[in-house]
């Protein structure tokens, strides 16, 4: 089992790696220990969340997908539309539409929903109110959006799928109508308003031309046409008529001058193309026939003949009608010179004196017309913009428009999606575990019983001798091969060490509370000296709850109170068990009146007769914190063994039963743990291992006793 006390303590130089990891096993050991606390909530939590989801109504979940995007028309009517960029906001704007009360009361109206849910909720059958419908419906949607689309989806959760997708479908169906009827009131109350200021601009246009009509008639403007008055017209005609005189004098006058820079036979030959006249024309034709003629006759005949006389008589003739006739050209031309300069200089100071006119008159009377008629122009200008503006948006009010679109309307869903069974047990177990080991801690942490050894050395102050495995028989039931006697050899030898090496003496075993086993633990101990050839005598001194005797199957008719009481020899008790080496004296009865029978003086007689007859005897005492003769036998032995049971009393019962040892003088040896749980414990876990298949020979004895005395010095 395990051999020493000193083998559970941690050796001082071991690193920080180990020490942590022995934290992490102490927390390992909680719950080992604590598995069927953890097991039992677990299985509680899980059976409760079980049933619970049976319990749940069933809950149907449908969807309606619909997509989304920004007011425009589906096509283009006066102008192509923009195209809006990303916005962020839109979507989410949206989002939160679709949730919003206005939405869901129209949801709430369409579908009749307050008296629907009433009928099934109230058992008036009573309509439910506003508020509550509202508050259901609310619950009873989910909408969510498609990350990087503009898809949302709208969630309805009702226990009749029917119902689920109905809700789904009308509240896709509420939205776009909204979203139509939103921009169609929009649109209405801007052409109201523009229908309004078309009314207050026609009132400015009839007071702009009534202004306008005034001042022409009082400043007795003269129009021709839309705008144009009489003086404007007159100045104009006259600039006109200038600009004409002007360009006829310069013609004549251009050709003038060429006729005058011109002499002889050139002026001859250009005057055709510079004036078109037919008598100087014909007079030149007739020349050159002439001239030609004469030269024909003169190839003939010569100068005297009288043809060629003739010819030349002819053709100067004719060369001085031609010169009188140039003459006469160019004083005509001189002629139409000066009467077009004169028409010119004539208009020229005429229209001078208009504009002089014109620009006195302008001031006091134009400038005033003129600025009333551009105001009557600007204000019909803006008159007609409106009425096309107005004209415009009531076609486009016509123009089908799709802000929202249902993708894929919702359908009456076949499953349901909650409760989910295998996600609700699940869910269940990991609380379960969670608590379990919760409550665990809470329990270890409230548990203030004596758990290691390191907690009798840090709390008694005294070393452990033995640790005792839990569900431990008498070793004379077990056999002396008995895997659990190893533990026993370890405490026998950790007795002689602690007792300073002496061996032999007479030993109380205490405890400071009932059912600790501390009457087995003597027993086996007292079996195992026995056994290694120690004369023992086992004494049951807890006159009250004697046990000894049931172990060894003796009888318990006379024993100890007989020789206290002094009516029967110690010998004639003392009986001897199946072990020669091992004798037993029974507590016998108990008197009526025991008052002071297990008074110091008697029990330190009989303790100095009994040390004298044997090597070991062990005292099986009464709980120390019950009775007073657990204090009276302390006083009187030369050790005790202090049992602890593992995790069954607070550690302040055992503390105490050590100071009331030590109050009477009483030599505490150690504590014997006893009742240790060793496949649950991992902290003892590895000496159970090791024991279990310990070598019971002989020859294994020295070497388990020497490594005890190594370890009961270590400690």
């Amino acid at each position: 089992m395990i051999r020493f006390a000193g083998a559970f303590r941690a050796d001082e130089s071991m690193e920080e790696s180990q020490e942590s990891k022995q934290h992490f096993l102490d927390y390992w050991r909680v719950i080992r220990s604590r598995k069927e606390v953890i097991l039992a909530v677990t299985l509680l939590i899980v059976i409760t969340g079980t049933a619970y989801t049976f319990t749940l109504p069933k809950m149907y979940s449908a969807d309606a997908r619909i997509s989304v995007r920004e007011d425009e028309l589906d096509i283009d009517v006066f102008e192509r539309q923009m195209i809006h960029g990303y916005n962020p906001f839109f979507i989410r704007t949206q989002y939160e539409i679709i949730q919003s009360r206005q939405v869901l009361h129209q949801v709430i109206n369409n579908l009749n929903l307050a008296q629907v849910w009433g009928e099934k909720m109230n058992d008036d059958k009573s309509a439910l109110s506003r508020e509550q419908s509202y508050l259901i419906l609310s619950k009873s949607i989910k909408v969510q959006q498609y990350r990087d689309t503009s898809l949302i989806a709208i969630q309805a959760f009702r226990e009749d799928p029917e119902e689920a997708a109905q809700i789904a479908n009308e509240v896709a169906a509420v939205y776009r109508d909204q979203r139509l009827t939103a921009k169609r009131r929009e649109i209405k109350r801007a052409v109201e308003a523009l229908e309004n200021e078309l009314q207050k601009q026609q009132e400015k246009v009839d007071q702009a031309e009534e202004d306008l009509q005034k001042i022409r008639q009082d400043m007795g403007v003269s129009m021709i046409g839309q705008g144009v008055s009489v003086d404007k017209m007159r100045l104009q005609q006259l600039e006109a008529d200038r600009i004409a005189a002007r360009v006829d004098m310069l013609v004549r006058k251009a050709r003038l001058d060429q006729l005058d820079s011109l002499q002889g036979e050139e002026l001859m030959n250009a005057s055709a193309y510079i004036v078109s006249d037919m008598t100087l024309n014909n007079i030149r034709s007739q020349l050159i026939d002439s001239d030609i003629a004469l030269k024909l006759k003169l190839e003939s005949y010569g100068v005297n003949h009288p043809e060629v006389k003739r010819l030349q008589a002819g053709v100067n003739e004719l060369k001085v009608k031609l010169t009188s006739a140039l003459s006469g050209l160019k004083k005509g031309l001189r002629a139409d010179y000066e009467v077009s300069k004169a028409k010119f200089e004539t208009l020229e100071a005429e229209l001078d004196m208009v504009k002089k006119s014109d620009i006195a008159a302008e001031g006091a009377k134009y400038l005033p017309f003129e600025k009333a008629e551009r105001n009557a122009v600007i204000q019909r200008e803006i008159l007609n913009a409106l009425r096309a503006r107005i004209a415009q948006q009531g076609i486009e009010i016509e123009i089908p428009r799709t802000p929202v679109e249902v993708v894929d309307p919702a359908e009456p869903p076949s499953r349901p999606v909650s409760p989910n069974l295998f996600l609700n047990i699940l869910l269940s177990l990991f609380l379960g575990l969670g608590s379990g080991v919760g409550l665990a801690y809470f329990i270890e942490y409230l548990d203030t019983s004596v758990k290691t050894v390191d907690d009798v050395e840090r709390y008694f102050g005294v070393p452990v001798l033995g640790v005792i495995p839990q569900k431990v028989r008498p070793l004379m039931e077990e056999g002396p091969d008995s895997p659990n006697a190893e533990a026993y050899r370890v405490l026998k030898t950790n007795m002689q060490f602690a007792n300073k090496g002496v061996t032999g003496g007479a030993y109380a075993v205490v405890s400071g509370g009932a059912g600790e086993g501390k009457s087995t633990t003597l027993f086996n101990l007292a079996y195992i000296c026995a056994q290694m050839g120690e004369k023992v005598l086992i004494v049951d001194s807890d006159l009250r709850r004697p046990t000894q005797h049931k172990i060894l199957g003796m009888s318990n008719r006379f024993g100890l109170t007989n020789v206290l009481m002094r009516d029967t020899p110690i010998e004639e008790v003392i009986k001897v068990t199946s072990n020669p080496n091992l004798h037993f004296l029974p507590s016998g009865k108990l008197p009526r009146s025991s008052l002071g029978l297990l008074d110091s003086q008697r029990m330190r007689e009989l303790v100095k007769n009994l040390k004298a007859r044997y090597d070991y005897v062990f005292f099986d005492s009464p709980p120390i914190m019950g009775v007073t003769d657990a204090s009276i036998l302390a006083s009187e032995v030369d050790g005790v063994l202090l049992v602890v049971q593992y995790r069954k009393y607070p550690r302040i019962i055992s503390s105490r039963a050590k100071r009331m040892v030590e109050n009477v003088g009483g030599t505490i040896l150690g504590v014997v743990l006893n009742n240790i749980n060793i496949l649950r414990d991992d902290y003892y876990y590895y000496y159970h291992s090791y024991y279990s298949h310990y070598d019971q020979s002989e020859d294994s004895k020295v070497p388990a006793e020497s490594a005890s005395a190594a370890g009961q010095k270590e400690g």
